[in-house]
């Protein structure tokens, strides 16, 4: 007997599929109609697997952090060590936080997952979009993860062209089909070398939209870095040259300074020093951060989210994470990555937690990215969620200052440099040193002065949204083309 679907519903959520059809998977998503009917047709059209192109494919491996010292190195010495966020949609691979490993590690360890030009690096495990994939820039020499794979191809041609191919929408939906497992979906190498590639496609359109895109983000990133100069400048602070020569890194301290505090060069140097003297001679009045605090609370992990939780002792929080602090703007909550956990219902109440209330990152961190950075709580952010935040990170509510303005001028003061020196490091994690962070020195304007930053600096934060949103616009809608001409034919 035949049983059908009947037409009132979504077909492609409530579907009937034959038991010949079952290919030995059971997931219902794996047998969608869209996405079952989108693969048979890339491989009417398809006459290469992606099989055809590999000469060799490996993945690599984490060194422990634990033993960074043993496996780990600076930008300057070291060699990069990539990971998932470097991958772009683009098929450009992005330095932007970028771990490095040292030389021994890179030719031993990780000997098998070496990168260099031309070779073609795919995403095969992780949330969110699989196999997107990035091509190795001209004398690039790197390493890489155990969440993507290199690909050694003929030329930088063909890894440029696979790369643009695996970017696309219904690629990817069909790289996804054939993941498996649950919290942590991957690709394994039999399902990624069999991926249906269809040869001759021009991707031109696309290149051109890249180069749309990356000039339209250039002009964002220009208005975004010009926000420290402007909140400077408005409260008449100065940033004295700095002549990094030898004799200019000598200083001396006195005794009667350092007695009884730490032993840190960085936090007796010259440029500190100099920075804490343009700052406490600003234009306007000056005072401790812990003058314009009501309370200082510390963050909850809290336990794994389940479905049979006990909703009378506790409460499901998006719970915010270093990740979540955006460097550009604010917080950015990524759903693919973002971590909901359960907090026990006394300590969410204490946490109060509030639109003005300011975050802080108080451990993590890295060479590149110092602790200390910090996010603004808005009412968007809590209408569409409940929220805590991590251990890592701290909390205090402001009063008699503008909140969003001390926002902007505590993230200048990190921008400059200011903070790099409240901060500890140990077994390869800093830690803010927090009572000399509630002690800086805080430039306050009169409220309609820093009301008027206030504005300025949203506004130029909304115009750079607009350019980035641009550009991505320019790129899904070239994608988009490529797709619709792949489906019509």
């Amino acid at each position: 007997m035949m049983y059908q679907s009947t037409n009132n519903i979504d077909q492609d959520k409530i579907f009937i599929i034959n038991r010949s059809e079952i290919e030995g998977r059971l997931e219902p998503d794996y047998y969608r109609p869209s996405i079952s009917l989108l693969e048979k047709k890339v491989r009417a059209l398809a006459t290469k697997r992606l099989r055809n192109y590999a000469y060799s494919i490996a993945g690599g491996a984490t060194p422990k952090k634990t033993e960074a010292e043993k496996y780990y190195s600076t930008p300057e010495n070291g060699v990069p060590f990539l990971r998932v966020q470097n991958l772009q949609p683009t098929g450009e691979l992005s330095l932007d936080g970028c771990l490095y490993i040292n030389q021994e590690t890179h030719n031993e360890l990780l000997r098998r997952s070496q990168v260099s030009e031309g070779d073609l690096l795919i995403k095969i495990t992780g949330v969110g979009r699989m196999a997107i994939a990035s091509v190795a820039p001209k004398n690039f020499i790197g390493n890489t993860n155990q969440h993507m794979v290199v690909v050694k191809t003929k030329n930088v041609n063909i890894s440029k062209y696979l790369a643009q191919y695996l970017n696309l929408d219904i690629i990817e939906k069909i790289a996804s089909r054939h993941s498996t497992g649950g919290t942590r979906p991957a690709l394994d190498y039999s399902s990624l070398k069999n991926l249906p590639i269809i040869e001759g496609l021009d991707f031109s359109a696309i290149d051109d939209a890249i180069k749309e895109k990356k000039t339209k983000e250039v002009e964002a990133q220009q208005l975004l870095n010009s926000i420290d100069g402007y909140l400077l400048k408005e409260l008449g602070i100065v940033i004295p040259c700095v002549n990094n020569e030898l004799k200019n890194r000598i200083f001396f301290s006195s005794f009667c300074e350092i007695e009884g505090n730490r032993i840190d060069p960085k936090k007796y140097s010259t440029k500190v020093s100099n920075l804490c003297s343009v700052i406490r001679n600003a234009d306007y009045e000056v005072e401790e951060l812990n003058r314009f605090i009501v309370d200082v609370c510390s963050g909850d992990w809290g336990t794994e989210d389940c479905e049979n939780y006990n909703r009378n002792t506790h409460i499901r929080c998006l719970t915010l994470r270093g990740t979540e602090i955006d460097n550009q703007y604010n917080i950015s909550i990524n759903k693919d990555k973002a971590k909901t956990r359960l907090i026990k219902i006394d300590t969410y109440i204490k946490m109060s937690i509030a639109a003005g209330d300011i975050i802080v990152e108080k451990s993590g961190g890295s060479e590149e990215q110092p602790v200390g950075r910090v996010a603004f709580i808005d009412n968007e952010l809590l209408e569409l969620h409940n929220i805590g935040f991590s251990n890592f990170l701290f909390k205090f509510k402001v009063k008699d200052i503008n909140p969003k303005y001390l926002y902007f001028y505590l993230k200048t003061m990190y921008n400059i440099g200011v903070t790099d020196s409240m901060q500890s490091q140990t077994n390869g994690i800093r830690n803010l040193i927090v009572k000399e962070f509630l002690s800086q020195i805080i430039v306050k304007p009169p409220y309609s002065k820093q009301q008027e930053i206030v504005d300025y600096i949203t506004n130029i934060q909304a115009q750079a949204k607009v350019l980035q949103a641009e550009g991505k616009a320019i790129l899904d809608n070239a994608k988009r083309k490529v797709e619709q001409m792949i489906i019509g034919m």
